[in-house]
């Protein structure tokens, strides 16, 4: 016969609080994690992709939730190819840090991950991690694709797709090809949100 103790009820008691909780918390993220981007010419939905790149979406979620892409600026954008965005360092416009000619060379406070290279392939409207000559250099910039991009393919990490609002970013600002895309007045994110679908 077990002898239900004060100490073994007040245990039992926040067992199943904690348990709620989680129970509440796990129905409130149900489906699947989906970065909305609101742009100066409408809202971009992107699938994220936690199946093929779990520290990627991880990384973005953690950064969106933080409110760290709200008003970073798309310093990059390459007709026919992609647009690419991110900074939340030195491309954040409106923070004491913003600086555009260095927009595109920073990152977070996080530390950097480690790449998630997959079979998908970059088509139209996928979004890539962005890095630097280090594979395992993802911070906080990603690209999105414009066009067939497959050259990029096992090089870079896929780990989301556009559902809608290719518009807009076909609307952002471009930069020259003689500046890399560099982009002189360029387009911000407005907000960006997370949303489990």
């Amino acid at each position: 016969m077990t002898v239900i103790t004060r100490r073994l009820f007040n245990t039992l008691v926040v067992g199943a609080a904690a348990l709620a909780a989680s129970s509440t918390m796990a129905s409130a993220q149900e489906g699947k994690p989906h970065l909305i981007l609101t742009l100066p010419q409408g809202e971009v939905v992107i699938e994220l992709l936690p199946e093929i790149a779990p520290q990627h979406v991880e990384r973005v979620v953690t950064l969106t939730e933080q409110g760290a892409y709200d008003g970073v600026v798309f310093h990059r954008v390459i007709e026919g190819f992609m647009a690419q965005t991110g900074d939340v360092a030195f491309g954040k416009s409106g923070s004491p840090d913003f600086n555009l000619a260095r927009a595109g060379t920073g990152g977070s406070d996080l530390p950097d991950v480690e790449a998630e290279f997959n079979s998908e392939s970059f088509q139209r409207g996928v979004l890539g991690a962005a890095r630097s000559q280090n594979p395992n250099s993802f911070n906080s910039q990603f690209f999105i694709t414009t066009a067939d991009a497959s050259f990029l393919d096992g090089q870079y990490t896929v780990f989301g797709k556009v559902l809608s609002g290719m518009e807009a970013v076909d609307a952002l600002p471009k930069g020259s090809q003689a500046n890399n895309g560099a982009v002189e007045n360029p387009d911000a994110i407005q907000s960006a949100r997370i949303e489990y679908r």
